[in-house]
């Protein structure tokens, strides 16, 4: 009988794989990788801090930033290698320091082989409370491994229908009306775009907007607004201004207002903040009409999908969202972007270093790879770096 190894050499499956020639973390010291081993048969997984620099100051209700903190991941199993991503924008919690501390706990060598996901990615579940981005890095990483594995991406292995991907919104940002034209001219490939409000600059934003462009807009306001019936009266003006639904209108502890402002809203009002993982389904049910679902809160794939599956049982829109990342973690959230409503991935769009190549954008519509695994590829900017 054949060996496992010499099955997968017969299927050509087995191919060279490069590892990161990257720093260790902590350290200045050139060409140290930091490598968690498995067994010589097994996995093993390494990881490496980068920072993504943004190409406009991103300014929302709460914060702007010039730079997001990702820790890039890789999963190696008999030459084979799956690629993964941690973002950590300010409201998460997590940083450098406490991915690193997470991923550092991870022993895969326990595990023969990477097609007992469910095994392992439990396992990873289980070894910290919350460290969602961190699970989600290696949650990727795994993913792309067992596809690349199986020669396919993942939106065949799930059965999906790439005709059927959504546009992506393209953000903008709260900025000034000069600045808010020029990015607004930027975004004109895009079908939709998602304007962040919630400064008290609302009306101001969207007329900017409209002076440059009529197509659709979503909004983002970020837990901006305090009062409810300002927020309606709101909405019932965004409407007018040819917007389609509404996300985070008010803070996520304002239950009996947002469930207020729902039933009596002319749009979809979405949760973001206020959904995380699949725990939180029981606190927003009745109070949103749908919810944005995003790898970094969720800790992956895994459990993106079965909080689209949760959504759907609920009769709730979905929208797959992300943070500020680079093509790894976007593509990987597009994979399951034909069973969503809305999709807002453009978050390696804002970004001007971003080193893997993946999803594509035409005339606004998401274009899945046919890559195996989560669909990327390694650009010259990643060699460079690394």
């Amino acid at each position: 009988m054949k060996t496992r190894r010499n099955f997968l050499k017969d299927c050509g499956i087995i191919a060279g794989g490069a590892g990161f020639s990257y720093l260790s973390l902590g350290s200045s010291e050139p060409g140290r990788v930091f490598r968690k081993p498995g067994k010589s048969s097994g996995m093993s997984l390494r990881f490496k801090p980068y920072e993504l620099k943004l190409k406009h100051v991103f300014t929302i209700a709460s914060s702007s930033r010039s730079t997001t903190p990702v820790m890039l991941t890789e999963i190696e199993f008999e030459n084979i290698t799956g690629y993964g991503e941690a973002s950590m924008p300010p409201y998460l919690g997590e940083s450098h320091e406490t991915v690193g501390t997470f991923l550092k706990k991870v022993d895969l060598s326990q595990f023969a082989t990477p097609f007992l996901m469910e095994d392992i990615l439990s396992y990873v579940d289980q070894l910290a409370p919350g460290n969602y981005a961190a699970k989600a890095s290696v949650d990727i990483a795994l993913h792309d491994l067992v596809g690349k594995l199986m020669k396919q991406p993942w939106h065949r292995i799930w059965g999906l229908n790439p005709d059927h991907t959504p546009n992506t919104s393209f953000t903008i940002g709260i900025d000034k009306p000069d600045v808010v034209k020029e990015k607004v001219r930027e975004a004109a490939p895009y079908r939709i775009l998602k304007v962040k409000l919630g400064q008290g600059n609302d009306k101001e934003m969207i007329t900017t907007v409209r002076s440059v462009t009529d197509t659709p807009l979503c909004v983002d306001v970020n837990q901006g607004w305090t009062d409810k019936h300002m927020a309606l009266d709101m909405i019932h003006w965004l409407k007018d201004q040819g917007v389609v639904f509404v996300e985070q209108p008010m803070a996520k502890a304002a239950v009996a207002d947002l469930t207020w402002l729902t039933q009596n809203s002319p749009l979809p009002v979405i949760a973001d903040e206020a959904i995380q993982t699949k725990g939180d389904f029981k606190k927003i049910q009745g109070v949103y009409s749908g919810v944005n679902i995003k790898l970094m809160k969720c800790g992956g794939l895994r459990s993106a999908f079965t909080m689209i599956n949760m959504a759907r049982a609920m009769d709730m829109k979905v929208m797959i969202g992300c943070m500020t990342e680079t093509s790894c973690a976007v593509t990987a959230a597009a994979q399951l972007s034909p069973l969503v409503d809305w999709a807002d991935l453009d978050g390696n769009l804002l970004i001007g270093n971003d080193i893997f190549d993946g999803l594509t954008i035409v005339d606004g519509k998401i274009i899945l790879p046919e890559t195996p695994g989560i669909g990327i590829r390694k650009n010259d900017l990643f060699k460079a770096s690394f």
